[in-house]
């Protein structure tokens, strides 16, 4: 009998993906309408989402095969929504952000503010909190939490006086910018084989103190959490955003680019803030107890266990050698890349692409994604050195010119291009949804919600999808979500916006469990960590996360997107009558 369950549990993936579709048929067959084949797709593929039988990305293409089968969609119809705008700012971003990797620029913007901060413990977790916040606002949160997890252990090792190789940090196996979207692709392939992230880097046994012990558990998720948190603060940075800008321009076609860069960062970045100084405190309280003034100094006899800490920190930054001309011409397009972003259509003053490329509703004809692209065609132009003329060492009496900021082998090997797929399917859900006629089926069933006060819906949706974040991807939760949540907006008349940023927030704060996000996984595989110490400290995590957002959409967000009114791009045929009332989303 036990053979008997093992087989089916070692075959549990090709049963899932056999007997599913099998199960679900009664549903198409019973309804045949195109509102109930539409259904049984979304229902499918979030069952294939969640329980992970086939890759996201795959599972993410069935919308090409079902809909213009069921007669939904034309496929021509369904392919377009694979590589739309977001798709393209998606992908301009990560190749900014791969040329930041690749030149190491991540790697010393960190040293730089870890040597200005110090080693104090509660300034040594704010330094380590802050920066990797600020570099997961930009790159992949696992390539960050990657990179500066074995510097925070190496800090560790000198500061609690323990013989360890204080180099390891400098060659680290598991430093790869792309950005599972399985949480078990974090530590397994599709063929089964263990990736370099879950082997952990041997190390000698050493007696500890219990003291020492939570300080190290402290550390180790405070970079994981940060990476989730720093993550929310900008538009690409992390997807679960991205798809929610697509969506809101998929399903609201008629929006006025409410969703740029500049306002999602007007909005998010203070929540950002007042997150990650919260989740610090919890930390604090949490593993050393509430002795501030011992946490934010050393006593006498640790002076030489602080200096061997910082020389740790001071060796990695001299490794680096001076910042080199490809290094100083990466941060100077990055910083035209930011400054372009927040200009361009800032919406409280007429930005360039308002004055420059207008259509006819003076609206900028650039976009995001065109800013993205514009950047990293240039860094595929610049050489990485001054230009001269260099002899080529494998052939010797021929010239060499240098190479370029990047190289698309670089960019092949680091893109993640499974979202690309991901962020397509979601799209394509969406307009299969809109065009089906199941999202004007959902609204009408969820009328009834309209007696609920808007901030009690808010709170409550949070929870929900912060609850379900824990144990699916976040962007699959995104992606089944928002359509859901839209529908039930026009419904209600209120505003879209009003429940679809902060359960978008709220997809990121998976903080109890180790596959609940990639930078969890990867902290958890160095040890020292049990899954009971994860869970207590994300528990209340995920409570002040969805406290902060509550607050946040009540307050700041509602001057940046105008929430106090049904907007006109959200009329829906059956909810004309909100345009002639305001919806204020407030107690």
């Amino acid at each position: 009998m036990a053979t008997c369950w093992q087989g089916l549990w070692a075959y549990r993936s090709y049963l899932i993906v056999l007997l599913l579709p099998i199960l679900l048929l009664p549903l198409p067959i019973l309804v045949p309408s195109k509102e109930a084949y539409c259904a049984y797709t979304i229902i499918l593929m979030a069952l294939f989402w969640c329980t992970e039988a086939l890759p996201l990305a795959v599972t993410a293409l069935f919308p090409i095969i079902l809909f213009p089968m069921m007669g939904i969609l034309d496929a021509s119809e369904v392919c377009i929504e694979y590589l739309k705008d977001t798709n393209v700012l998606f992908i301009g971003g990560l190749f900014v952000a791969i040329a930041v990797e690749h030149w190491n620029l991540h790697k010393r913007i960190a040293l730089s503010v870890l040597l200005l901060i110090g080693v104090r413990p509660a300034l040594l977790l704010l330094g380590f909190m802050l920066v990797t916040a600020f570099l997961s606002m930009w790159i992949s949160n696992t390539a960050t939490t990657a990179m500066m997890v074995p510097i925070a252990h190496a800090v560790l090792e000198q500061l609690h006086g323990t013989p360890k190789d204080i180099e390891e940090g400098t060659d680290n196996p598991t430093f790869e910018l792309q950005e599972p979207n399985s949480k078990k692709e974090v530590t397994k392939l599709d063929n089964g084989q263990a990736t370099p992230v879950a082997a952990a880097p041997s190390k000698p046994k050493v007696q500890k103190t219990q003291e020492q012990i939570r300080f190290t558990q402290c550390m180790s998720l405070c970079v994981c959490y940060s990476a989730s948190i720093g993550g929310i603060a900008t538009l690409t940075g992390t997807t679960p955003n991205l798809v929610l800008q697509g969506q809101v321009s998929s399903i609201f076609p008629q929006n006025p680019n409410v969703v740029n860069f500049a306002s999602w960062f007007g909005f998010a970045f203070p929540t950002m803030v007042i997150l990650l100084i919260l989740a610090w405190l919890w930390l604090q309280v949490l593993f050393l107890g509430f002795n501030f003034r011992k946490n934010f100094g050393f006593g006498e006899q640790e002076n030489e266990r602080k200096d061997a800490a910082l020389q740790v920190i001071h060796r990695e930054h001299k490794l680096l050698g001076p910042m080199s001309f490809a290094e100083k011409a990466v941060t100077i397009l990055f910083v035209a890349l930011v400054l372009l972003w927040f200009t361009r259509e800032p919406g409280f003053f007429e930005g360039w692409g308002n004055l420059a490329f207008p259509n006819d509703k003076g609206e900028s004809m650039a976009s995001d994604g065109t800013v993205a692209i514009f950047i990293s065609i240039i860094m595929f132009i610049l050489p990485s050195k001054i230009p001269g003329l260099t002899q080529n060492p494998e052939k010797p009496g021929r010239l060499k010119a240098p190479p370029a900021l990047l190289n698309w082998k670089t960019v092949s090997e680091k893109m993640p291009w499974n979202i690309v797929f991901l962020l397509g399917g979601g799209f394509a859900l969406a307009k299969g949804s809109e065009k089906s006629g199941l999202s004007a089926w959902l609204g009408d069933k969820l009328a009834p919600l309209q007696s609920i006060p808007p901030p009690a819906t808010a709170f409550l949706l949070c929870l929900l999808v912060a609850t379900f974040t824990e144990c699916a991807s976040n962007v699959a939760t995104t992606t089944l979500f928002l359509p859901i949540l839209a529908s039930m907006a026009q419904a209600i008349c209120l505003h879209p916006l009003y429940v679809m940023l902060p359960c978008t927030l709220a997809a990121s704060l998976a903080f109890m469990l180790p596959v609940a996000t990639p930078p969890n996984a990867i902290v958890f595989s160095f040890g020292g960590l049990k899954v009971s110490d994860m869970a207590r400290a994300g528990f209340l995590l995920n409570i002040i996360g969805v406290l902060v957002i509550t607050l946040a959409i009540n307050s700041w967000a509602i001057p940046i997107f105008d929430l106090h009114t049904f907007p006109f791009w959200a009329q829906f045929n059956t909810t004309t009558q909100c345009l002639l009332n305001t919806t204020t989303p407030g107690p």
